[in-house]
């Protein structure tokens, strides 16, 4: 049978186009598109199909401020102070500004991120539905249940039915749901999984990096010879480092790379 290698090259450009946006203009986007979005969300993969997901879309300006401003106080505020633990190279290039701890925090602050975005998409997943799924996926000793996978599986196909409208997307991970669910009036008893803005990027996004698929891919078995030690593990990451932290500064508008603080 022949494989219809028009299609799939049309899915890999789809996949390679999408990029992670950090800066959005204000300008609105089209009336339907989050529901051309979404409707392609819904039709994610979920444990036993039970499909636990929730939307809530997000549009007006003063919400979406104050969800940034919630995101700044406590999900950015976090990983500010844990991100001092590394070595100036090795730390996550949205927090690698120049400066003293005093500069450098009221520069994280000042960041207008994804508060501009004309929308959100705020998923949000219901435990109870997944009771549908089989039990095992929630036994002790799993590090995910079918909860969060299936959130996640519908996050990237959010994330992909932007990108086939010509949007950019961005991937806004949430540690400390509570400010959040105030902000929108979430129960409890959901789990708060992700914040997706979208709209049209303030910067032209260009491709990012990706290890090579030779590097990755292991035939019959784990290939140990591919295995990185804890020394090739810390070399790949200041590579890393130094190929993402240019996107970092564009969505900034900075005009040059960051330089190491002095001593």
């Amino acid at each position: 049978m022949t494989l219809p290698t028009d299609t799939y090259d049309r899915f890999l450009a789809l996949v390679k186009a999408r990029h992670t946006c950090r800066g959005f203009t204000a300008d609105p986007i089209p009336d339907d598109a989050i529901e051309k979005i979404l409707e392609a969300g819904r039709w994610a993969m979920s444990g036993a199909n039970s499909q636990p997901w929730e939307f809530v879309v997000v549009r007006t300006p003063d919400t979406i401020r104050a969800l940034y401003k919630a995101y700044q106080d406590e999900i950015n505020d976090l990983n500010f102070w844990l991100e001092q633990r590394f070595p100036w190279e090795l730390r996550h290039p949205g927090f690698r500004i120049e400066g003293d701890l005093a500069t450098q925090y009221e520069t994280m602050n000042a960041r207008v991120g994804w508060s501009d975005a004309p929308a959100l998409i705020v998923v949000l997943g219901d435990g109870r539905r997944q009771l549908g799924s089989v039990s095992g996926a929630s036994t002790p000793g799993r590090h995910q249940t079918h909860l969060t996978d299936g959130l996640s599986n519908a996050s990237m196909i959010i994330h992909l039915a932007a990108a086939a409208l010509g949007l950019s997307s961005q991937w806004v991970s949430i540690h400390i749901q509570e400010p959040f669910k105030q902000i929108l009036d979430v129960p409890g008893l959901l789990t708060l999984h992700t914040i997706i803005p979208v709209g049209y990027p303030k910067q032209p996004l260009s491709g990012s990096y990706r290890r090579k698929l030779h590097e990755m891919v292991h035939e019959e078995k784990y290939d140990r010879a591919k295995m990185m030690s804890n020394q090739d593990v810390l070399n790949y990451l200041y590579m890393l480092r130094k190929s993402t932290i240019r996107t970092y500064v564009r969505s900034r508008g900075d005009s040059k790379l960051p330089n190491p603080p002095a001593d």
